[in-house]
C-alpha cells in the first residue's frame, strides 16, 4: 500500500493514518518536514486523554557528543589526550 493511501488530509492541521498489524502508523511527511523528524529519531509516546502525544527524546550527553564526532574533518590517526596536550604546550612554548 502506498503512503498516499495510508494518510489523509482531514484538516489544515490535521490528517488521518491506518495503524498497522503490527502496530505502526505513518508520520505524514508535511508534518515529519516541519518538525525536522528524520527516518531513525527517537520518540516518546505518552497516552493523553484523549489520544497519544509523541515528541522527540531528548539527547543523552553522551548521544549529544557522539553526535559531534568528527565534526571538524580531521583524518589522520586518533591523538590521546596527552598527545593533545603535548602539542598545545609545544605550541604555546613557541610564541614570543
Amino acid at each position: 500500500m502506498s503512503t498516499s493511501r495510508l494518510t489523509e488530509r482531514v484538516t489544515d492541521r490535521a490528517q488521518t493514518t491506518v495503524l498497522s498489524q503490527k502496530g505502526q502508523v505513518v508520520i505524514p511527511k508535511k508534518i515529519r518536514d516541519d518538525r525536522g523528524w528524520e527516518p531513525g529519531m527517537r520518540l516518546v509516546v505518552e497516552p493523553t486523554a484523549d489520544g497519544l502525544t509523541l515528541r522527540p527524546l531528548e539527547a543523552t550527553r553522551a548521544e549529544g557528543a557522539a553526535s559531534l564526532l568528527g565534526i571538524a574533518g580531521y583524518r589522520g590517526p586518533r591523538r590521546s589526550l596527552a598527545e593533545m596536550e603535548a602539542a598545545i604546550a609545544k605550541g604555546a612554548r613557541r610564541r614570543p
